[in-house]
């Protein structure tokens, strides 16, 4: 039978089991760097599965490793741990137990294929020559991110330049199918915070004050001209405020407001450019209507960018795996991602893996209260990335 027969196989005789370990997942979800019991069952299904070689990195990740009946060629499988600050709205039977705290950028599906992937790899590893390490990353979702951390650790650092893969669950992709983008794929991202200090005061008597909510006013209606008007229009740049916090009354104009936003694009020349005209623009239009402006952007992560021929590559792969009619091609996404620092010292192919699926109404997107997936896509997700970290090797 060839080693692609076995895989599909496999990975279907293993997917009952590992939807138990995804909802097991999902009704414990940990945030950003406190991944502490999540880490814990990890390394228990990773012994389960017979595999020894487990270091902790990045204090509450995991580092395993796969070897084969050689130990020439590495390849990384890369999975994130950490879960957002949301409260689940869902109804089904494996909903968070933890009090507003929910999966709900599918990182549990993350970490479950990599977990199913181990395990169809175990499985086989007298079968195929080279090495897999398996990374489970903790606090993909806040900065500084998990993979800085990771990527200062010794045992990564002895690895050297590997090829890295990832995949990321996508809702508006139907379960069974994949998508690739090669070279630029997703956008540099920056967090933007204003604070605009001026005078409060009652609202009566406007010209006592010095009104902090008109002067942010002015600053975000003014900065979307960084988009519209300094941006080139060849580069793809976007600016989005999605905080306000003046907490004033209907008839008390507030001390200060603070602003919350982003700022995210494909290019690292622009972004520096643009980060220093929009600070020098909300500085001035403060000021400049009588209020102090403190401006904080504190850095990102950087754009993604998959390796063009490994992408290619793997790509081909997925559709011997998968069928041509399963594998789609993806437009520029504006969604950021650590997995981009790997990406700057590495190759790597970071994927969408499909999840939704109309007829059931798993629909809603990723960081909502109802995103839920196609637990069918566990078996893909699984089964494709032991299929590409093998065709890789072989």
């Amino acid at each position: 039978m060839e080693i692609k027969e076995k895989i599909k196989q496999l990975a279907k005789a293993f997917s009952t089991d590992f939807v138990q370990v995804r909802r097991h997942l999902h009704q414990h979800p940990e945030l950003s760097f406190n991944e502490h019991q999540t880490s814990k069952y990890i390394r228990q299904q990773l012994r389960k599965i017979g595999i020894e070689h487990i270091q902790t990195v990045a204090e509450t990740g995991l580092l395993a490793t796969i070897h084969g009946t050689e130990k020439d060629k590495t390849i990384l499988l890369r999975a994130d741990m950490d879960a957002l600050p949301i409260q689940e709205e869902n109804t089904v039977d494996y909903i968070s137990k933890n009090n507003g705290v929910m999966h709900a950028c599918g990182h549990d599906v993350h970490m479950t294929s990599l977990l199913l992937a181990a395990k169809i790899l175990y499985e086989l590893k007298n079968e195929f020559s080279g090495t897999v390490e398996l990374l489970f990353q903790p606090g993909e979702e806040v900065m500084p991110g998990g993979a800085t951390m990771v990527m200062k650790e010794d045992s990564y650092k002895a690895l050297g330049p590997i090829p890295h893969l990832g995949q990321h669950v996508m809702p508006n992709l139907p379960a069974g199918k994949v998508g690739f983008k090669p070279g630029l794929f997703m956008a540099s991202m920056d967090e933007i915070h204003i604070t605009v200090i001026g005078k409060g005061g009652h609202a009566a008597v406007p010209e006592e004050c010095i009104d902090p909510i008109l002067i942010a006013s002015h600053i975000i209606i003014a900065a979307q001209q960084l988009v519209s008007r300094m941006a080139s229009p060849k580069t793809p740049s976007v600016l989005s405020f999605g905080r306000i916090i003046g907490d004033g009354a209907n008839n008390v104009i507030p001390d200060k407001v603070t602003i919350e936003g982003t700022f995210r694009t494909y290019d690292e020349v622009w972004r520096t450019e643009a980060i220093e005209k929009l600070t020098k623009l909300v500085k001035s239009i403060a000021e400049g209507m009588g209020a102090e402006c403190i401006v904080d952007i504190p850095r990102g992560y950087p754009h993604l960018k998959n390796d063009v021929a490994l992408t290619n590559s793997v790509k081909q792969d997925a559709i011997l795996f998968l069928g041509e009619d399963n594998v789609v091609d993806l437009d520029l996404w504006m969604a950021a991602e650590d997995f981009a620092y790997y990406s700057q010292n590495n190759p790597a192919c970071f994927y969408l893996l499909g999840v939704g699926n109309l007829e059931k109404g798993i629909t809603s997107g990723l960081h909502t209260p109802t995103f839920d997936i196609d637990e069918s896509a566990l078996e893909t997700g699984g089964g494709l990335m032991a299929w590409l970290a093998l065709e890789f090797l072989a």
